[in-house]
């Protein structure tokens, strides 16, 4: 094999066992959010700028034919839109925060 055909073969698994390991380890934390409904450690504004980050790369992958760029991002989105959703509508803090008032007060009296 020359040296570019071994270059055009190991670049592909480069880029896409790159774009497996960034988005697998995004998932956990997106897991972890949406159990607990909790989202006041997250930055909205980090989750919007990685969101629009997220997207603008994945048009980028598609518009380049960049296949493991594209489809690390399209992996990618699903669990950022879901997070983002979360802590746009609040992460369930009021709710969170009534009940546990709820409870102590109930506990009190």
């Amino acid at each position: 094999m020359s040296g570019q055909g071994h270059v055009d073969l190991v670049l592909p698994l480069l880029g896409y066992t790159a774009a497996v390991l960034t988005t697998v380890s995004f998932y956990p934390q997106a897991i972890k959010t949406l159990r607990t409904n909790d989202t006041r450690s997250l930055s909205l504004r980090m989750y919007l700028l990685f969101t629009l980050g997220v997207v603008g790369w994945g048009f980028y992958g598609l518009l380049r034919r960049d296949w493991p760029v594209f489809a690390a991002n399209l992996a990618t989105l699903p669990a950022t839109l879901a997070i983002l959703e979360r802590k746009i509508r609040g992460g369930g803090l009021q709710r969170r925060s009534g009940i546990r008032q709820s409870k102590e007060q109930g506990e009190e009296g």
